[in-house]
């Protein structure tokens, strides 16, 4: 029996993770970014790595540092820019910002493009044929300048302040809080890039009136003159620049951003055009209740993709369309506009007449061709993969890209013209799976199909049945078609069970149709085809029909919420992160408009799991993240108290228990952390499933 790392915690958490890919102008090398656990097995670090694209050859490191690198992209020139707080010599010691950094494409070390007070967020975008980048950093509103900026923020750490004024909606994004600093655009000449050390001077005309040079030199000091200054393309922006896709033509001089346009507690998304020299800034499309967001540019310039979509209502889901345009707007019009799938990613084909898209399909995450003439989609590859981060090899028509599914992490893959697809080396060779995969459907009540993933253990057979554990996907836009590090059905696998893997109604890949069966109503459809994809697997000789348990996260520990309220067939249930009263949720995420804006207030009471607490006969593991903003910890709290309500016994013992994790958010991130919460599922699905003492993980003390 080969070795599977599945076995083992401890060896899955230091499996090596392929997160994102870059493509070189030509098309000969990608980096990958490679996640790797640190020594302490406390964290990950991350480095990038090069690989050939002709299939042959090795991987090779090119970056080293304790802080990780991130976002890389190539250059014009075949340089690679990526963003990392490693240490610079020219710095403050104590600067730990994250800043942009380039690695020469022929000799040299990495040196940095940066030195923003508050770092650099992220690359938003990079010319194709020009020295020009567009970086998202974060500066505080009251910083007239670079400088005065800096000094602002050396004043909050010298007064140890941490306050922050808010004066609009949204305060807070998934894990962290907004504010003070707002997101802006900043381009730079990466020509203007000196290559000599330049005397600083003790006075500029950049720093802010009256401001003067402290001993220590962290406010006031002039922005280093051997570093292309930024410009600023979003002044004064308030949250406009939390952008949803940016895009500069080939020669830099227009950068066409999805900027969001505030409106009470939300805000649409137009998209723009900034001249990159003036910063003058034209709109191209804006249209009250409709979004434009992930704009692409045409290799040759002429022509702009993007998607348009109008905003949802209780009524009903909207689609996502793909659209084309002249590079200045003119001659919109809609393309694909028989295919029923939305688009996550657009870029053009080498030679601009064809957009190459993926999309959630059929449990699957193809790569399709979308004609710019009106002609038919057509889907490019074939497997029983997903496909992310798509580049377009210009010299050969060819694509690069990573793909994954259930039994296979993140790798890189070349995929010919014709569709034909060959695996690149890497440097995180593929784990062996333990059991199988296979495709399972049924037939809902209504007539629609109903389709999801089963991973059987080893020996699972009529004499050996295994036990089903039933994993409900969040989303609930979503579909089960791609691996996670976070959601790992092989630990399962390598422990006994099988894991069925459900797309009920509200998941994406199978149409708007479809979706709309679950729209206004989760406790409706989605509920009734969980449960019949899990009648029809349990009718299997290889699955034991009495040892069944049931989880998710998101929507789907609302899922199990509401599975536990409404029937008593699973053993146990584990709800992660999950939704319990939806009046009280909507009010308190991150985002409240676009949840109260999707429900009728009537509907958002009828689907509330919590109004079915006293039907709960299953025993729940509670979990859930204090640095939570998306579904907040009030939701699990609640929970737990109206468990112990409705169900404790009069000492206060239950059979429910709930784990609290103070500095995680809606994810598990930790590596040891990640240990626990798989130690204490386990565990508690071996005492409920299998009838085991129970075992309290060991770090949970």
């Amino acid at each position: 029996m080969p070795s599977t790392p599945f076995r083992s915690l401890e060896d899955y958490i230091a499996l090596p993770r392929v997160e994102a890919l870059a493509l070189s102008p030509d098309g000969t090398r990608a980096v990958l970014t490679v996640a790797t656990l640190k020594k302490d097995g406390t964290a990950y670090e991350r480095s990038l790595w090069t690989v050939p694209t002709d299939g042959a050859g090795s991987p090779a490191r090119l970056t080293r540092s304790a802080k990780g690198e991130s976002s890389a992209s190539f250059t014009a020139d075949g340089d690679i820019l990526f963003v990392s707080a490693r240490a610079d010599s020219e710095a403050d010691e104590d600067d730990d910002s994250a800043q942009l950094w380039l690695l020469p494409a022929t000799v040299g070390e990495a040196r940095p493009v940066t030195r923003l007070a508050g770092g650099v967020g992220s690359i938003a975008a990079v010319a194709q044929d020009a020295s020009r980048v567009v970086l998202s950093a974060e500066l505080l509103p009251g910083g007239e300048s670079l400088e005065a900026e800096a000094k602002l923020r050396a004043l909050r750490k010298k007064k140890k302040v941490s306050a922050i004024l808010h004066e609009s909606y949204p305060v807070r994004f998934w894990d962290h809080d907004l504010g003070p600093a707002e997101p802006h655009l900043l381009a730079l000449d990466l020509s203007a890039l000196a290559d000599t050390v330049a005397a600083v001077p003790a006075e500029s005309d950049d720093r802010a009136p009256g401001d003067a040079v402290d001993e220590d030199g962290d406010a006031g000091t002039p922005y280093p003159a051997t570093l292309p200054r930024p410009a600023d393309l979003t002044p004064a922006p308030g949250r406009s620049a939390d952008i949803a896709g940016a895009a500069l033509t080939p020669d830099g001089t227009t950068l066409i951003a999805a900027l969001r346009i505030p409106e009470t507690r939300d805000g649409r998304f137009a998209l723009a055009a900034i001249d990159v020299a003036t910063g003058e800034r034209t709109w191209l499309f804006d249209e009250p209740g409709v979004d434009f967001e992930a704009p692409t540019v045409s290799h040759d310039g002429r022509t702009l993709a993007y998607l348009r979509s109008v905003r949802s209502t209780p009524a009903g889901p909207t689609d996502i369309e793909v659209w084309v345009s002249d590079i200045d707007g003119g001659n919109a019009r809609r393309i694909a506009t028989e295919w029923d799938r939305w688009a996550s990613s657009l870029v053009f084909a080498a030679d601009d007449a064809v957009l190459i898209a993926t999309a959630d399909s059929d449990g699957r995450g193809p790569v399709f061709r979308l004609p710019l003439d009106g002609g038919a989609a057509e889907q490019l590859t074939q497997d029983d993969f997903t496909y992310t981060h798509v580049a377009v090899d210009r010299a050969s028509g060819g694509l690069v890209a990573l793909r994954s599914n259930w039994v296979a992490p993140a790798h890189p893959v070349r995929i010919a013209p014709d569709g034909s697809v060959t695996p690149l080396v890497t440097p995180a060779v593929l784990p062996v799976a333990p059991g199988s995969i296979t495709e399972v459907d049924t037939t809902a009540e209504d007539g629609a199909r109903v389709r999801g993933w089963l991973l059987l253990p080893e020996g699972a057979s009529e004499d050996a049945p295994a036990p089903l554990l039933l994993w409900i996907h969040g989303g609930p836009l979503n579909s089960w078609n791609a691996w996670s590090w976070r959601w790992a059905p092989l630990l399962a696998v390598a422990r006994g069970y099988a894991v069925l893997l459900p797309d009920p109604a509200l998941s994406t890949g199978y149409g708007l149709e479809f979706i709309a069966r679950g729209w206004n109503s989760w406790g409706g459809k989605p509920y009734t085809d969980l449960m019949s994809i899990t009648d029809a697997v349990v009718a299997r000789p290889d699955i034991d029909e009495s040892k069944t348990a049931a989880m998710g996260g998101s929507f789907g520990g609302y899922m199990a919420n509401w599975i536990a309220g409404h029937t008593d067939r699973f053993r146990a249930i584990v709800t992660h992160a999950s939704l319990w009263a939806l009046d009280q949720f909507s009010g308190t995420t991150d985002s409240s408009d676009y949840w109260q804006r999707i429900f009728t207030p009537e509907a958002m009471i009828e689907n509330s799991p919590h109004r079915f607490v006293d039907g709960i006969r299953t025993p729940l593991l509670v979990i859930h993240g204090d640095r939570d903003y998306r579904v907040p910890i009030g939701e699990s709290l609640r929970l737990w108290s109206e468990l112990a309500e409705h169900h404790a016994q009069p000492d206060g013992s239950t059979v429910h228990k709930f784990l609290f994790y103070p500095d995680e958010n809606h994810w598990v991130l930790k590596p040891q952390h990640a240990v626990v919460w798989y130690e204490t599922v386990f565990a508690f699905l071996d005492q409920h499933v299998h009838g085991a003492d129970w075992r309290r993980p060991e770090l949970l003390g």
